[in-house]
């Protein structure tokens, strides 16, 4: 998969990670287009069996994504909205269930919607000076691309609350504390730490297994009771139960070397 560029992002291969950067200067500012760009480019990163995951950052050292582009919000009306917090969703939702792991490199401010896309990531490394928060209501407006969604879920719901009404910002050791974050590195370091993560992934697991596995846990959030969360852990297991990886995984640990995996 070659590297690419569009107006605001930007890809480029590293080892097995494909990183793809937010660049809409000053502070990487959501738009329509961009939202489209994402989404794309998901769509080519699947089909390349040499990607393991993808890891999003931001350009610059300011921000991973300082929210949606405001000139978009401006003149909002009642009709543009549902359209506007759509593209937000599907772009989002895109990244949530995309079959590979997803590494958000957060390099400075994760506001508003660029928190939500950092929380639609399934792990978020970040820079101890970044910064996070929903500054939505101080705009008049509410976190609408997933925001009032995932943070709950992410941080339980009186948390989420609290920073959702109030429009607070926290730190990187506070957003680590409460368990917004998986991991604070030393500025500079995050895409580093994204990308080897994605390099240990590649040498180590098979892809169809952290496949299954991210599924079933993004599946079985959404179920009433563990009964029925538990069925998609069957349903992944008979699909583990069919592939080559599993017999070469249990063939490799048995003659004491290490896998080949292929994905299959």
């Amino acid at each position: 998969m070659a590297s690419e560029t569009s107006e605001f992002v930007k890809t480029k291969i590293e080892e097995s990670a494909l990183v793809l950067t937010l660049d809409n200067p000053p502070v990487n500012a959501l738009n329509m287009q961009m939202l489209e760009d994402i989404g794309r480019t998901l769509v080519r990163a699947a089909k390349e069996s040499s990607v393991m995951g993808v890891v999003i950052t931001g350009a610059g050292s300011n921000a991973f994504c300082a929210g949606a582009d405001l000139k978009m919000l401006q003149s909002l009306r009642p009709e543009d909205a549902a359209k506007v917090v759509s593209a937000g969703h599907k772009t989002f939702g895109e990244i949530e269930n995309f079959p590979k792991p997803v590494i958000a490199a957060i390099n400075g401010l994760a506001l508003g919607g660029g928190n939500e896309l950092a929380m639609s990531c399934d792990i978020r490394f970040v820079s101890d000076r970044a910064r996070f928060g929903q500054p939505e209501v101080t705009l008049g407006l509410i976190p609408a691309w997933g925001g009032t969604q995932r943070l709950s879920r992410l941080v339980g719901r009186a948390k989420a609350k609290e920073l959702i009404f109030s429009g607070q910002l926290i730190s990187a050791q506070e957003a680590l504390r409460i368990g917004l974050v998986n991991k604070v590195v030393p500025d500079g370091e995050e895409l580093r730490a994204a990308v080897d993560y994605i390099r240990m992934l590649s040498a180590k697991v098979s892809p169809l297994a952290v496949r299954e596995a991210k599924q079933a846990i993004n599946r079985g959030l959404d179920e009433p009771s563990m009964e029925k969360a538990l069925s998609h852990e069957v349903e992944a297991m008979r699909v583990i139960a069919q592939s080559s990886d599993l017999r070469e995984g249990v063939e490799a640990f048995l003659s004491k070397r290490p896998p080949k995996f292929t994905g299959n």
